[in-house]
């Protein structure tokens, strides 16, 4: 079957959305549509996995546990390793903003 990541996004978005499009025992690939959403308050991420992130539409910003926060555009990705805390501080909230997470 073939899909589009840009198929299938609602008007209204009031909770993030997060898409399994594939996983197995070594890999996890999700498609995550954000608008003015940005990580729960109650703390940082801290996964099990490496991930491999890239923005496909919109604008995000990420904040490194120990580091400058990272600001992203359409094309930009980041690796996070295994356990490196993170949290993302903002999104548009006007557009979406479409990722691509492969963790692994």
């Amino acid at each position: 079957m073939i899909r589009n990541l840009y198929e299938s996004i609602p008007e209204e978005i009031s909770d993030e959305i997060f898409d399994l499009i594939i996983e197995n025992d070594m890999v996890k690939i999700e498609r995550i549509i954000s608008k003015g959403h940005t990580s729960p308050e109650s703390g940082w991420y801290d996964q099990e996995c490496n991930e491999w992130v890239i923005v496909l539409k919109g604008e995000a910003r990420i904040l490194i546990e120990n580091e400058d926060e990272k600001y992203l555009m359409a094309g930009s990705y980041i690796n996070i390793p295994a356990h490196q805390k993170h949290k993302v501080t903002w999104t548009k909230e006007n557009t979406e903003t479409i990722w691509l997470a492969i963790h692994y």
